[in-house]
């Protein structure tokens, strides 16, 4: 869980390939969210599909900032 708070801590910091790199290695559900987000943010809407699917979780209508603070509230910050 702390890799993928800092995966989101790099996102934040404006290191989006060093976020990517942590949950590219990362084969659980939250990463695979983090993961879509990432892609979200990246503009790659298509790529962001796939990883909400091996997430288990509709792709979000949420703005990226809502999104980013909803993630960070299911990991329980």
């Amino acid at each position: 869980m702390a890799d993928l708070r800092k995966a989101l801590d790099l996102l934040a910091a404006g290191d989006w390939h060093g976020a990517h790199a942590i949950v590219q290695d990362d084969h659980s559900a939250d990463a695979a969210w983090i993961h879509a987000h990432l892609h979200r943010v990246e503009g790659d809407q298509g790529n962001a599909e796939y990883w909400y699917r091996r997430a288990g979780r509709e792709p979000s209508a949420q703005s990226l900032e809502a999104e980013r603070d909803t993630i960070v509230a299911a990991l329980g910050r």
